[in-house]
């Protein structure tokens, strides 16, 4: 058994997340973060935000960063708080929160959670990695695109395989770009109902025409892991990680 410092080392990152996750619902800041919050003090809010826009802006991104990287289920919440309350700016600030999040928990998986899952669970494992990995980018980008698991299981997932950091934060990227925007501009269209303290009907966020063009793009990112599995085996390059 490894000396208690190491065993610290390796496990402090991991343990802080889950203990992030534990002190956001045990303290009940998750029943704080709600519409009728924001619409309570939303002329306060955009008011801060426009007197203080750096700050504003950086503020919003580390609540970002933390929020994904403890998995804290107000990703969607925040990126409609943040269209509403700093318009199209919130685009490239949920996408750095959300790819710089997703790597830590990224990271925090590979040291620790990987090496007990192959103890575990060796075979699957060895499955997961040879599918996965041979497309990590191409899977990961269409997983992005139409997520059709939750956002914190794909955190993990490529973290079993042999799929590098930067091609991990890479496809998130992208990935998550095309959604970040359409959610951001639904929040620009929340904006005066949460001026006039009422809480938004969300139902729009389900309607074909939000989810089609996603889904549409999803497919398109799958077409070389398509291609992949069809084109003869003979002379394949190698497969970039």
């Amino acid at each position: 058994m490894p000396p208690p410092t190491a065993m610290l080392k390796t496990l402090w990152l991991p343990l802080l997340l889950v203990g992030g996750l534990l002190v956001f619902f045990a303290t009940g800041t998750h029943h704080a973060v709600s519409w009728q919050g924001i619409a309570r003090n939303y002329a306060g809010i955009t008011g801060f935000a426009d007197d203080n826009l750096p700050v504003a802006a950086l503020g919003f991104t580390v609540i970002y960063i933390l929020a994904v990287a403890f998995s804290l289920p107000i990703a969607l919440f925040l990126s409609l708080t943040g269209g509403a309350v700093l318009g199209w700016l919130a685009v490239p600030l949920v996408v750095i929160g959300a790819t710089a999040g997703a790597g830590i928990v990224f990271i925090a998986a590979r040291t620790i959670f990987a090496d007990l899952a192959r103890a575990r669970a060796g075979p699957f494992i060895a499955r997961l990695e040879s599918g996965f990995t041979a497309n990590a980018f191409s899977y990961l980008l269409a997983l992005r695109l139409i997520p059709v698991a939750p956002f914190w299981v794909m955190n993990i997932v490529p973290a079993f395989s042999r799929m590098s950091l930067t091609a991990f934060l890479g496809a998130t990227c992208l990935g998550i770009l095309p959604g970040s925007a359409v959610f951001v501009s639904v929040g620009r269209g929340l904006d005066h109902i949460l001026a006039a303290g009422q809480t938004p009907d969300l139902e729009i966020l389900g309607s074909p025409a939000i989810l089609g063009p996603l889904a549409a793009l999803g497919l398109l990112a799958l077409i070389p892991v398509v291609w992949r599995r069809i084109r003869p085996s003979g002379n394949q390059p190698a497969e970039d990680e």
